[in-house]
């Protein structure tokens, strides 16, 4: 439990950010790790409460109070060890997760919660440092081969887990670069890309194959889906090379906004921008978006809007307007109500403070111009019961705009895929297959898989790692059944 009494003699520790004025200069990491000595008091906040619902709340079900203990003993080799038994890659969800943990913190009911996020990350940098991130040898081959579509988190724990039980896996990617939205969605700023290039190493390494800018199944996919696909494989040769198929396609088919004026030019999805710019980060191509001295409209509330305002603002936008059609929460909400879960709160995001106007309960209407965007129109919001949404007459009014990038979410993945496989949808679109029972992550076809976005909607990376290492168990009964 680390130091008896270190919940009530020591506070949280909040990782060191850079200025803003400094960060918004350049694309890289601005967030520190916690230093040793750091983490240990960190660590050692730990209450030992005795039922830890930081654990039964967190997706991977990480052993935290053990991993508390001993990190707070500085036995860091011990306690990165217990961290990789759940988590498949510590060093990016100890960046980019909400730590759903911290919020099931029994600390945090009267006081700051002990910063778990800051330790996995911490314990994922000295893992790095030590040369602890390397290839699992499997104790034996099956000589089965299992084809996995997509190179995400879901796909790459699944494919991970795969080789441990000593299968042959093999994963097809229809980009150039291998991490799927990992690498291609999420900032630089919030992730180094060589840490995705680590683990995919430690996965060649453990003989896992990679097939990069190959399409499976579709020949072409729903407008809006990056694809830098030169090679085409079907279906049918797929279920005919390989003794099982686990789809992590991801959801990547982008929620538009058909109204007036959608098509003037200066209108964007949100990952036309970022991938553009983690491209251009990476010196393959200059973005084509420019944002340079222009009014930037973000429109959408989730944490890609995020990063087009975070990413437009390095770009030098000269000011960036978020737009989002939900009322505007409370700061704080008593622990009580709504503890062990997610609070239902404002929260500002590091790209938010940086410099951006906030506008809630406010829907988008109509695109404005003639040629080219000039603006967009807008009216305020009244939220019902059953998520009905009302306009409130009178508040009509519009914003300049010289960009307007579209951060809606993403509704479903490539409907094309699923027909090209044959397989059976949800009403979301999303690949049906349960996630429990002896059919675990079965489609239709039994000799197909669904996990991650795919299968469960778009949601967290946590929750797509969970997915592709139960996936994995559920591949692997299947494979010694048959």
């Amino acid at each position: 439990m680390g130091f008896a009494r270190g919940f009530l003699e020591y506070d949280r520790i909040e990782s060191a950010h850079e200025e803003v004025k400094t960060r918004i200069k350049h694309h890289h990491e601005f967030i520190k790790t916690l230093s040793a000595s750091e983490i240990k008091i960190q660590a050692g906040r730990c209450m030992d409460c005795g039922i830890p619902f930081c654990s039964q709340m967190c997706p991977l079900h990480n052993l935290m109070p053990e991993i508390n203990d001993k990190t707070c003993q500085e036995d860091f080799d011990a306690a990165y060890k217990l961290l990789a038994l759940h988590s498949p890659m510590p060093e990016i969800t100890g960046r980019i997760c909400p730590a759903l943990c911290e919020e099931a913190c029994t600390l945090g009911l009267h006081y700051n919660p002990v910063g778990i996020k800051s330790v996995e990350r911490m314990l994922g940098d000295y893992a790095i440092e030590q040369g602890l991130i390397k290839a699992q040898t499997p104790l034996l081959k099956t000589h089965k081969k299992v084809a996995i579509v997509g190179s995400g988190p879901a796909a790459l724990a699944c494919a991970q887990s795969l080789s441990i039980f000593g299968h042959e896996v093999c994963v097809f990617e229809k980009n150039a670069h291998l991490g799927g939205l990992l690498r291609l969605g999420i900032p630089d700023f919030k992730l180094d890309k060589t840490l995705i290039d680590r683990r995919i190493a430690a996965l060649s390494a453990q003989g896992v194959r990679f097939v990069t800018q190959t399409l499976v199944g579709a020949q072409e996919l729903e407008h809006g889906i990056f694809n830098e696909a030169q090679h085409f494989i079907s279906a049918k040769e797929l279920k005919a090379q390989y003794d099982a198929i686990v789809l992590c396609v991801g959801s990547e088919t982008p929620r538009d906004l058909n109204i007036e004026g959608r098509n003037l030019p200066g209108i964007y999805f949100a990952l036309d921008f970022l991938i553009a710019q983690n491209l251009e980060n990476q010196g393959l191509k200059l973005n084509p978006i420019v944002v340079k001295d222009k009014k930037v409209v973000v429109i959408g509330g989730g944490e890609t809007a995020s990063d087009c305002i975070g990413t437009a603002i390095r770009k030098g936008a000269s000011s960036v307007t978020q737009v989002d059609y939900h009322e505007e929460l409370p700061q704080s909400v008593d622990p009580l109500i709504s503890w062990p879960y997610y609070r239902k709160i404002k929260r500002t995001s590091t790209s938010q403070e940086e410099g951006c106007t906030r506008l809630f309960a406010t829907n988008t209407t109509a695109f404005l111009g003639n040629d080219k965007l000039t603006g967009i129109k807008t009216v305020k919001v009244k939220w019902g019961p059953k998520r009905k949404i009302t306009p409130l007459p009178g508040t009509e009014g519009q914003l300049d705009a010289d960009v307007v990038l579209i951060a809606l979410g993403y509704a479903h993945p490539s409907l094309k895929i699923s027909e090209a496989f044959g397989l059976k949808t949800t009403p979301k679109g999303t690949i049906e297959a349960l996630d429990h029972g002896k059919s675990a992550y079965q489609t239709s076809d039994p000799k197909i898989f669904a996990a991650g976005d795919g299968r469960f909607g778009q949601s967290l990376v946590v929750f797509a790692l969970k997915e592709g290492l139960e996936c994995a168990k559920a591949v692997n009964f299947y494979l010694e059944e048959n």
